[in-house]
């Protein structure tokens, strides 16, 4: 009986290490997870001012150039931000005369192929590596913008480009389109 006492308090004291260890390694995990609660909300809280940062920038570009062209009241351009699935998800909006618009399914005259101009230029002039030169080569970028529209078109693309310090090389077949320095291939 007395073996059988002696090998309990062994075992009681084993088990005493053992708590003691593993009540160190619990609260050493509690200390690493507060730490990666606080670096995740240091990151979400940069991303946000990010997104903000970039949003407001494309925004800006975008509704500049559908300004332009289309005019004032025409259209503007907006993105509503999602969280599905737990990432950020950007849905493409146009807004016209205060009605939210599917920018694939539901304008047309070009709207498209103006917007996706500005996301270009905007995508260009927000890139921070380092930069020799802002080229951007663009193949028939407004096929389906109307033909009274394109005096508007060579303006933005000549005000944009000297404001931004970007060269645009455009191929086209509308020489309406035409301006700076047009090298004509056949």
């Amino acid at each position: 009986m007395l073996e059988r006492i002696q090998e309990l308090k062994k075992q009681h004291e084993r088990a005493s290490v053992r708590q003691s260890e593993l009540n160190e390694a619990l609260a050493s995990t509690q200390a690493q997870y507060e730490t990666i609660l606080t670096c995740q909300k240091l990151v979400q809280s940069m991303a946000s001012t990010i997104q903000t940062e970039v949003h407001g920038k494309l925004i800006d570009i975008v509704n500049r150039c559908l300004q332009v062209v289309f005019g004032p009241d025409a259209y503007t351009f907006k993105i509503d931000f999602e969280q599905k699935r737990g990432k950020t998800e950007a849905v493409l909006l146009f807004n016209r005369n205060g009605i939210d618009i599917d920018p694939l399914s539901a304008s047309g005259g070009g709207v498209v192929d103006v917007a996706s101009f500005g996301l270009r230029l905007a995508a260009l002039v927000l890139t921070r590596n380092p930069r020799l030169r802002r080229l951007v080569i663009f193949d028939e970028p407004f096929r389906f913008v109307s033909r009274n529209h394109w005096p508007k078109l060579v303006q933005l693309i000549e005000k944009l480009g000297e404001e931004l310090d970007v060269q645009f090389i455009i191929v086209t077949h509308c020489p309406e389109l035409s301006c700076g320095t047009v090298v004509e291939v056949q």
